[in-house]
């Protein structure tokens, strides 16, 4: 996409953790493809470094740290990126949000008997209720859109395994990840005929970040071997080609798994 003399379009990424993930590989990605990146996490410091690094390298992205994933913080979030990104409609520096991704997750992983009330709420405001609020302030911007190549807008959620099925120690984590899938698919069903398309990935295995590096630490070539761990780049370029798809055939969910995961 050519940016020279124009405004980019704008992403949304909320969930880039420490910037050695899904969400920080996409920001990245999208900037090389010529979006504006509106960067929501709880980390400030981590936030302030990837929108530097993405400046650095040419493109254009700000942080917008909240403190923690409620609703309300991702409304006020929302208000913030209006501000500093207005829409065209404004005529001053307007940009229309074309892209927004919900990376944020919360997990429990415990012994049913062991979780608590608090372990549920918790877990459910993350992945239900605070995907709601980012998928409606999402909707009510992509709304204002013209449709450009046949949409006005993506919305892409993080899934995960237990989106499909629970196991062992996750009945709170799936529990919130099958209500998350199901909001996703009742929006693409719902505002597929606004010309906004809503997606939903499942990735089934672990994904190579400074956390799961510590997990692995002695595994024999772990971290090297691409047939048994998923890389961020890679579900990145899987994004974009979400984001970029035609219309006629629109992806809801797509699966990603490295090579040699059991499934």
């Amino acid at each position: 996409m050519a940016t020279s003399g124009i405004l980019r379009p704008l992403a949304v990424i909320a969930g880039v953790g420490n910037a050695t993930g899904t969400g920080a590989a996409t920001a990245r990605l999208l900037s090389k493809h010529g979006y504006s990146v509106a960067l929501i996490a709880r980390g400030a410091g981590s936030l302030r470094d990837l929108a530097d690094e993405i400046k650095d390298t040419g493109g254009e992205a700000e942080p917008f740290p909240i403190p923690e994933y409620s609703p309300e913080a991702i409304s006020d979030a929302f208000s913030a990126i209006r501000n500093k990104f207005p829409s065209p409609s404004t005529g001053v520096n307007g940009r229309p949000l074309r892209v927004a991704i919900f990376n944020a997750a919360q997990g429990v992983f415990k012994p049913f008997l062991d979780v608590t009330p608090q372990d549920v709420r918790e877990t459910l405001e993350v992945n239900v209720t605070t995907a709601f609020t980012f998928a409606r302030e999402s909707i009510l911007d992509f709304k204002k859109n013209d449709i450009a190549d046949g949409k006005r807008g993506t919305i892409i959620f993080t899934g995960a395994t237990a989106a499909l099925r629970g196991n062992v120690m996750t009945s709170v984590f799936a529990a919130g990840k099958h209500g998350q899938r199901a909001l996703s698919q009742s929006l693409a069903k719902e505002f597929g005929k606004d010309n906004i398309h809503v997606a939903h990935t499942i990735i089934d295995g672990q994904i190579l970040t400074d956390r799961t590096r510590s997990y692995n630490d002695g595994a024999s070539n772990w971290e090297t071997n691409a047939d048994v761990r998923l890389s961020p780049e890679s579900i990145a370029s899987a994004y974009l080609y979400l984001v970029n798809q035609d219309r006629s055939a629109w992806t809801w969910e797509l699966d990603l798994r490295p090579a040699h995961e059991k499934w």
